[in-house]
């Protein structure tokens, strides 16, 4: 069986694979940042981020990177910001859970539908995300249903962070599919950066926090998946590269390729 108990695709099948934060939901403006201000109240310290502040503080991929790069910004040395870090990290963390658990996390619109539809026509859909597997589990798990995804990736396992590509690869292998057989889905250029590194196609769907960014290389950038082109545009990108896959010495797709 493959890592965490997911089925592994089938060869033959293409694959989506989604970001989670800021892609498939709505976390960051009333979910991490409102955990990570509940985190610095908690300690004592005086650090509330804004809706704007935070914006800001999301080029830096990774919540424990976050605050150490925001600490030492405040003037800690950086062997004290990493330290502190972790600790508020641990109970940012453990509250962002508590909010998933109540619901207080929401899909962006469209996304289950969006989902459905494309798990219906054959797609074999994954998640590569660098948040950490406590939360992630369990938010995928109670807004779009266990098994919905056939692989899933966390930072827990992959700790290298976005741009880097390695959650994507890991991702892939997983899959046990090439680059060329799958398409992401992002949100931000630190994800798009790191879907293209790892030689995945990858589609924008833009939010709040990330429009206006440089996305460059993307396929294509969406405003959201609630409108009847977003299913249409995944699935015929998702398509194309099956159709784009090489082929063997046989003319059909050589499996061997594949893995």
């Amino acid at each position: 069986m493959p890592p965490n108990g997911f089925r592994r695709a089938t060869a033959q099948r293409a694959a989506i694979v989604f970001d989670v934060d800021g892609t498939l939901v709505d976390s960051e403006r009333d979910g991490h940042r409102v955990a990570f201000n509940a985190a610095f109240a908690a300690a004592g310290l005086p650090y509330r981020w804004n809706v704007e502040a935070y914006g800001r503080l999301l080029k830096i991929t990774g919540g424990r990177r976050r605050i150490a790069g925001f600490l030492e910004s405040q003037g800690y040395r950086s062997e004290e910001a990493a330290a502190l870090a972790a600790t508020l990290h641990a109970d940012k963390t453990a509250r962002f859970r508590e909010m998933v658990e109540q619901g207080r996390i929401p899909a962006r619109p469209g996304v289950p539908e969006l989902l459905a539809e494309l798990a219906a026509t054959g797609i074999t859909l994954a998640v590569a995300t660098t948040g950490t597997r406590a939360w992630v589990e369990p938010l995928l798990d109670r807004l779009f249903g266990s098994g919905t995804f056939a692989v899933v990736v966390t930072g827990t396992e992959v700790p290298a962070l976005k741009p880097d590509p390695a959650v994507y690869g890991e991702a892939l292998a997983r899959l046990g599919v090439p680059p060329a057989r799958a398409l992401a889905v992002e949100d931000s250029a630190n994800g798009l950066a790191a879907a293209l590194g790892a030689g995945l196609r990858c589609v924008i769907v833009a939010n709040d926090y990330t429009r206006g960014e440089d996305f460059t290389g993307a396929l294509a950038v969406l405003d959201g998946f609630n409108g009847p082109d977003a299913a249409t545009l995944l699935r015929h990108h998702a398509l194309e590269t099956t159709r784009s896959t090489p082929c063997g010495p046989s003319g059909r797709n050589d499996e061997n390729d594949l893995r």
